[in-house]
């Protein structure tokens, strides 16, 4: 009778404690703490085997109302997509589907004979993104864009799996929040199989 007891007054302990064993990230997203900062990394590319790959740069959400994060961005991009076509590197712009090409930013849009694709987050999806990169001789991507969450890390993160070397700079991949922007670069410098082919950076730190 004893070890029955004993038998039952562990099972019901257990069974006490299994509701906090079982907390999602909803219930306890009040006590969640940032990691520490990635680390950026000065790096240096070649024109002719790097792609810069410009992403839904469009006025229907790269705007004072929606984003303003991006529209801060704009100038930094502006300046190295001049540095990068200076370089002869080869630059494709994306849009979202209820754009025109001719929705792209001012400051980023494209030249007469830069390809322009268009589709959901993931730019290689449903596009020629992988077979224009291919016929350029293209074997690493520099993408910027927004949104952080959306296009940069979906078309990164892609571009990681297809076996292309990516590097981000943080100051051109911009978001509705900080936050969106921060779990972006967190994720894409420590998820498997993306983070070990992508190098975190920014503008600033990249050199030719």
């Amino acid at each position: 009778m004893l070890k029955k007891l004993v038998i039952g007054l562990v099972a019901a302990a257990a069974f006490a404690v299994t509701p906090v064993a079982a907390q999602t990230i909803v219930d306890e997203w009040a006590s969640v703490k940032a990691p520490a900062p990635i680390e950026l990394k000065t790096v240096k590319v070649d024109p002719k085997t790097t792609a810069f790959l410009v992403l839904d740069l469009v006025k229907q959400t790269c705007n004072a109302e929606r984003r303003p994060r991006c529209l801060a961005s704009l100038p930094k991009v502006e300046k190295f997509l001049a540095e990068a076509r200076s370089k002869g590197m080869p630059v494709v712009h994306s849009i979202v589907a209820s754009a025109t090409a001719a929705d792209i930013a001012p400051q980023a849009a494209p030249k007469e004979g830069e390809p322009v694709v268009s589709t959901v987050a993931n730019k290689f999806i449903r596009t020629d993104l992988d077979k224009i990169l291919k016929e350029k001789g293209v074997t690493t991507v520099i993408v910027v864009g927004t949104t952080a969450q959306g296009a940069v890390l979906f078309t990164a993160s892609e571009a990681a799996f297809l076996g292309y070397k990516v590097i981000v700079p943080v100051d051109g991949a911009s978001a509705e929040n900080i936050y969106a922007e921060q779990i972006t670069a967190w994720t894409l410098a420590t998820a498997p199989g993306v983070g070990p082919n992508t190098t975190m950076t920014r503008f600033d730190m990249i050199g030719f």
